[in-house]
This record gives C-alpha cells, sequence and structure tokens, in this order.
C-alpha cells in the first residue's frame, strides 16, 4: 500500500466538498480531495444545473406568450435545449474542476474513499491518506427507492437519467410529487412527452404552504400533465412495448420511461463508517460546526445531504464554509467562536432555509411554510397583483405569504408563488436572518413597478 499525509481529506468532491477542502486550504492547510465519480458532483451533472437547463426555455417561452407583440413560435427545440445543457455540464467532463483544485492548493484523488481509522481514509483499497487534523465527509446524498412489485425487473430512470437523457420519451411517468417530480414533469411535458405524474395526496410539494401546492398543480395541468392524485404505484411490468403502471384505483398506464422521484437518503453506505463505530446507511448527525458529534477526538466533520440537515447544495456549501473555516481554525490553535450566526457555525439550517422550485409558476420560499403549532403567530397570505406583476405578463397569478412572530414582531417565514419569483427569496432570507423588525421593514421602500412591491402590500395587510 503506498500512503500520503495530509491535514485534512476531504471525501466527496461535489460543490459541498469542493467548499469545505477550498476554506480548508485558504487556513494554509494542505488538503486532499477525494471523489470516485465526477469532481464537481451531483448538482454539475446530473441535478441542480442540467434540470434549470432543461426548465429555462419551457419557462421562458410561456412567459413569451403572457405579453402580447412579441414573435414567439409553438414549441420549444428539444435538440437545442439539449445541447445547451450539455454546454452547461461539459458532456461530464471535470477537467474544470480538477484544474480549479490544483489552482486553489488541493490535491485531488480520484476514487473510492472509506474510512478506515481515526483520521485515515483508503482510496481503493490500495491507498492510504491520514489526515493530521480532521476528515469531512461531503458525500451528498442518494436516490431512494420504494418498495413495489416488479421495480427491480424493468429498467427505471432517476433523476440523473431524467437530466441526462438526450430523446424525448413519447409517453413519462413520474412517481413523486417534490421537486424533481414536479420540475421533470413539466419540463419533459413541454419538451413533447406525455407526461403523468402519481402522488400520493391532493396535491404536490406537501412540505411547501396548501396554496403553492395547488398552483403548481394547476401549472402542471394547464401544460397538458396528467396528475393523478390521492394515488400511487401498486406494481409494475414491462409488456414489451412500454412499461406499464398499475395505479392504486387499478387504472393502468403504458409509457415509455418511468422517473422514480421519491426522494433521496445520506450517502453513508460503502464509507466505513462501522470501523469508526457508526452505523451505515445513516445521517452524520452534526453540531453547527461541522462536528460529527458521536466521533470522540473531534476529528470527523460533515456537510450538506450526508448529514440529513437542510439537502439543498447552497445550505450544503454554506455548512462546508463553517466546517472547513472550523477546521482551519482549530489546526491553527485559534478559539473557535460556535454561538449562534458566527462564522463557524451553520445557524440557518434551524432558521432560514431558502429554497426555489423551478416550475412555472415558481415557488420561492424561505424559513417556515405555515405558523407554529400552538403559538401566537400570524399568517397573512394575499395575492400577488401590483403594478409590476400586471406589467411582467398578462394574467398573472400568484400568491404571497408572510407567517409573523406576533411577540418578537418579526418574519419567520415567507412564500411567493408566480412567474419569476425566484429572485425575491433573498430578500426574504435577509429579513428573516437579520430579525429585522417589521416596523423598521416598512421602510424598505420597494422600487415601482416591479413585483417586488408585494412586500408592501403584505405589511400593509399585517396592519402597518
Amino acid at each position: 500500500m503506498s500512503g500520503q499525509t495530509f491535514d485534512v481529506v476531504v471525501i466527496g468532491g461535489g460543490p459541498v466538498g469542493e467548499v469545505a477542502a477550498e476554506r480548508a486550504a485558504r487556513g494554509g492547510l494542505k488538503v486532499a480531495l477525494v471523489e470516485h465519480e465526477r469532481f464537481g458532483g451531483e448538482c454539475s451533472y446530473w441535478a441542480c444545473v442540467p434540470s434549470k437547463a432543461l426548465l429555462r426555455p419551457g419557462n421562458l417561452l410561456a412567459a413569451a406568450k403572457r405579453v402580447p407583440g412579441v414573435p414567439i413560435g409553438d414549441r420549444i427545440d428539444p435538440a437545442a435545449v439539449f445541447a445547451r445543457r450539455d454546454w452547461f455540464t461539459g458532456k461530464g467532463d471535470d477537467t474544470g474542476q480538477v484544474d480549479w483544485a490544483r489552482g486553489v492548493g488541493i490535491e485531488p484523488v480520484r476514487g473510492h474513499g472509506e474510512i478506515t481509522g481515526e483520521r485515515e481514509v483508503t482510496v481503493d483499497g490500495d491507498r492510504v491518506l491520514t489526515a493530521r487534523h480532521a476528515v469531512i465527509v461531503c458525500t451528498g446524498s442518494v436516490p431512494s427507492r420504494p418498495s413495489i412489485p416488479g421495480l427491480d425487473t424493468i429498467r427505471t430512470w432517476g433523476s440523473r437519467e431524467a437530466t441526462s437523457a438526450s430523446s424525448v420519451p413519447a409517453r413519462l411517468g413520474v412517481l413523486g410529487g417534490g421537486v424533481v417530480g414536479v420540475e421533470m414533469a413539466q419540463a419533459w411535458a413541454r419538451l413533447g412527452s406525455e407526461v403523468h405524474l402519481v402522488i400520493t395526496g391532493e396535491r404536490p410539494l406537501p412540505r411547501n404552504a396548501v396554496f403553492a401546492g395547488d398552483l403548481v398543480l394547476h401549472g402542471l395541468r394547464e401544460e397538458g400533465v396528467y396528475v393523478h392524485t390521492m394515488s400511487g404505484v401498486t406494481g409494475v411490468s414491462d409488456t414489451g412495448n412500454g412499461i406499464e403502471l398499475v395505479l392504486k384505483d387499478g387504472e393502468r398506464l403504458v409509457v415509455d420511461e418511468f422517473l422514480v422521484a421519491t426522494g433521496r437518503r445520506p450517502a453513508t453506505a460503502g464509507l466505513g463508517l462501522e470501523n469508526i463505530g457508526l452505523e451505515a446507511g445513516r445521517a452524520l448527525e452534526v453540531e453547527d460546526t461541522g462536528r460529527v458529534s458521536a466521533v470522540d477526538g473531534g476529528w470527523l466533520f460533515a456537510a450538506g445531504d450526508v448529514t440529513g440537515r437542510a439537502p439543498l447544495t447552497h445550505q450544503g456549501k454554506y455548512a462546508a464554509r463553517a466546517a472547513g473555516d472550523t477546521v482551519a481554525a482549530l489546526a491553527a490553535g485559534e478559539q473557535v467562536t460556535a454561538t449562534p450566526w458566527s462564522r463557524f457555525t451553520a445557524t440557518a439550517d434551524h432558521h432560514a432555509i431558502p429554497q426555489v422550485v423551478f416550475t412555472d409558476p415558481e415557488v420561492a420560499a424561505v424559513g417556515l411554510a405555515d405558523a407554529r403549532p400552538g403559538s401566537a403567530d400570524r399568517v397573512v397570505d394575499i395575492d400577488i397583483a401590483v403594478a409590476g406583476s400586471s406589467l411582467h405578463a398578462d394574467g398573472y397569478t400568484g400568491k404571497a405569504r408572510i407567517v409573523v412572530d406576533t411577540e418578537r414582531n418579526v418574519l419567520l417565514g415567507v412564500t411567493f408563488v408566480g412567474q419569476d419569483v425566484s429572485e425575491l427569496v433573498h430578500s426574504a432570507t435577509v429579513a428573516i436572518v437579520g430579525e429585522v423588525p417589521l416596523d423598521r421593514l416598512w421602510h424598505a421602500v420597494p422600487s415601482f413597478p416591479t413585483i417586488s412591491e408585494v412586500w408592501l402590500r403584505l405589511l400593509e395587510a399585517y396592519g402597518l
């Protein structure tokens, strides 16, 4: 076996691992970044980036149709959409990411990393990397696969196949009403597929405000997506002429591709966690600094989906900054102040997690979706009906919500649903993180005529 010693070894070369490694390297540490697939990770090649590249053309065409006088066609060009997506993903070539890592002082190591002892990572069974200070696990998550009779006998799409396919299936079945399910259902419907979306509840996006799911459901159906609510798939089989789906009510559908989008779980299997007394397959529970609380000695850290805390790329990168900075400071003998809102803690994971669902209409939300049970919180809902929205699109339809802690007079949650509301969510995030009192927020005057004027209407509806 060959061996090398680094100050820090990061397992997982996606966006989260890259940030953790870069922050540690910025602190003067010698860092190895281990990745068994592509440097740049899931988000760059199979998730956030390609999915938005698939969604944007359809959203843009729909927006153009809502403004008279814009010369447009009836459909988007799938070949051009796929080509643009492939440009963003580099067709899977991670050379640029490898070059970036070396350029900032990180040593990229390609292979499967397994924790084989304290501060020890073995790559592909024969290369031992020893960390003087810390190992940081940033391996992300993998799709969860439901138990459905016949599922293991057919070819299915996961999120990777849904974002990387370069031909349009005539008929696409989608199981799951979460973000991946609704985004891909709409994207492929606009690319030309007959899409059947099967969900268990009355509406998609059950973790969001009820009106968000209702408006997205309406948007999907307007695009021709067949949404089967209060349903499920009880069996699947290959008919030779497609994939037959048996729904909960006995209805049978035949599709050409079947996307299973029923959630994800932390990618901790095969990491060697059992070698250090942890259970493989479970999330790594961490303190706000990123330190894995169940491991003595303070040498094991984790960030991103693998912790199960806030499974979003931007939140993972935020947590990685805290973890990388903590490791670098401890290595330098500096005092780490792990108080809330310090640069060493991922405090926002508990209070202000923003997320955008890039469907049409978009859903942009941060913090709480509703009032806390038994609290004095107040919820205010209004339509997005301001001059800016009317100018933005004929027949603009949208809604907005604020959740207010009436005892402290600050926001706990904000939700916007409508065309092009994604850029509004950061103002809400700033207000929540900064705990801006509503009577002070009243003085943040929105420009006219923009959709941001909805902030004024929300505060007026609250009573200011």
